[in-house]
């Protein structure tokens, strides 16, 4: 019976290591990055703490509209740690994201965090992709205050289906929540992946395969 109990607190310790290591604890108050250090840690080096400013800790403009004059009709404002040094070790950041009439934040994921939407201005479409073998799409039109998760490393997007421009702010829990973009990765990677391979996993012609990868 006591090995039994001693298995079971094992596994539970392991699980519970595993759901607490996407991002390092802090140690102390703050772990303020700095981006000129040679060090190669799990995150950034932290600054000597005598050099610490209040503006290490802030971020201006999140008021001010991205530009939204591209071909996806859709900008995103970031709020990492690359403009928040302060958030270095702490686990989240967040982002402004802005949409043209019809404006869309194309398929990807973020393979380090989880994200939490809220939508302060306009009408947005948005979903996710649950992983295989069900794939299946959970989506949802969100109105203005409307709040909608998509949980970490799952494919999503978002478009405004509204009748003027949109805006809608993220957090995420990670400082660097990184983002895959679908359709630039599979087309647009460097070196390329082979035609074959993508025209075998798309079962397209070959042709289809080089127009794609000729837009990325």
């Amino acid at each position: 019976m006591a090995s039994h109990i001693l298995v079971i607190v094992s596994f539970l310790a392991v699980a519970c290591a595993v759901v607490t290591s996407f991002e390092p604890s802090p140690l102390q108050d703050f772990c303020v990055a700095d981006p000129t250090s040679s060090a190669r840690v799990n995150g950034l080096a932290c600054l000597d703490s005598n050099m610490v400013q209040a503006n290490h800790f802030s971020f201006s403009g999140l008021h001010i509209p991205g530009n939204t004059s591209n071909a996806l009709g859709s900008a995103v404002t970031p709020v990492f740690v690359g403009q928040i040094p302060g958030l270095n070790t702490l686990g989240i950041s967040m982002a402004r994201i802005d949409y043209a009439p019809w404006g869309l934040i194309p398929p990807h994921s973020h393979p380090r965090a989880t994200e939490i939407l809220t939508v302060l201005e306009g009408r947005l479409l948005v979903g996710f992709v649950t992983s295989n073998p069900d794939n299946g799409l959970i989506s949802k039109v969100l109105e203005k205050g409307d709040v909608f998760v998509f949980p970490i490393g799952l494919v999503h997007f978002q478009r405004n289906v509204g009748l003027g421009s949109a805006f809608s702010i993220s957090s995420l829990s990670s400082q660097n929540p990184g983002v895959v973009l679908v359709a630039n990765t599979l087309f647009g990677s460097t070196p390329s992946i082979p035609n074959d391979i993508l025209a075998k996993a798309f079962q397209v012609d070959m042709s289809v395969v080089e127009k794609l990868q000729a837009q990325f």
